[in-house]
């Protein structure tokens, strides 16, 4: 059975979300910040034979992430996603998203798969110098986006720096970085971090500062901060290379994450 979930089901929501932090950073991080009566908000919830809840979808604005341990009503998923007529846009775990989108009736024009890892412990990462490496704070903010456009990688990056001094201050972001010749030449930061976990975002180096292993310390230090505190931290990426620089500090892939569109 599927029905929309209330803040009395919070404790059961939450005991199946936070078995997989990690996983379900976008789930978490949404319900931490606007919880279930909001107009562009909803989660759903199935419910087995024994009333016990076995899968959630949320919806945040036009996109919805559904996530479950095991068998679910995907069906059930899909006809809410179908009812929608605001171009709903769909992300998750490939191995979720696989069972839903048989019964969707949206043609996407766009399905994009990454690799999604994440990093539960620093068994790996106290080895690296990171002496160099200092923290992002209001001062830096307007500099940081200057440096991530020079960056190919992130050549159309849309960068709003009200929007990051507001995540800054809520706490939901937070970034390091490494300077040369006074100039910002590498960065890593986060993004949704919750209570929980965290996405790591904005891995980047200075063309002219690459192969020095400057980013390596700045995530270095950014994953060190948030597993001190007892965050589970996850990451997207779609180059196998990238992927064995993660995986020497810690990383394991967990999957492939969706996104149609």
């Amino acid at each position: 059975m599927i029905r929309q979930l209330t803040e009395q089901d919070d404790a059961v929501t939450q005991a199946l979300i936070q078995q997989k932090p990690a996983e379900n950073l976008f789930i978490i991080g949404d319900i931490e910040a606007f919880g279930y009566a909001q107009d562009f908000q909803k989660v759903w919830g199935d419910f087995d034979e024994y009333n016990q809840l076995r899968a959630v979808l949320l919806k945040y604005e036009k996109n919805y992430i559904p996530y479950a341990q095991g068998a679910f009503d995907a069906k059930g998923f899909a006809d809410i996603i179908n009812a929608d007529q605001n171009a709903p846009l769909l992300s998750g775990l490939k191995e979720i998203t696989a069972q839903i989108e048989p019964h969707l009736q949206i043609t996407y024009k766009i399905k994009r798969e990454l690799y999604y890892a994440k990093c539960t412990n620093d068994a790996s990462l106290s080895k690296m110098d990171t002496s160099e490496v200092k923290e992002i704070t209001y001062n830096e903010i307007d500099e940081l986006g200057g440096f991530l456009i020079r960056v190919p990688e992130f050549d159309e990056l849309v960068y709003d720096p009200e929007a990051k001094r507001r995540n800054l201050d809520k706490g939901v972001t937070r970034g390091y970085y490494i300077e040369r010749s006074n100039k910002m030449v590498s960065s890593a930061s986060t993004a949704a971090e919750n209570s929980s976990s965290a996405m790591i975002v904005a891995v980047a180096t200075d063309p002219s500062y690459k192969q020095q292993g400057l980013a390596t310390a700045c995530l270095t230090r950014l994953c060190q901060d948030l597993l001190a505190e007892g965050k589970q931290l996850c990451l997207f990426y779609n180059n196998p290379d990238a992927g064995k620089i993660y995986k020497r500090l810690g990383f394991q892939d967990i999957g492939y994450w969706m996104m149609y569109r």
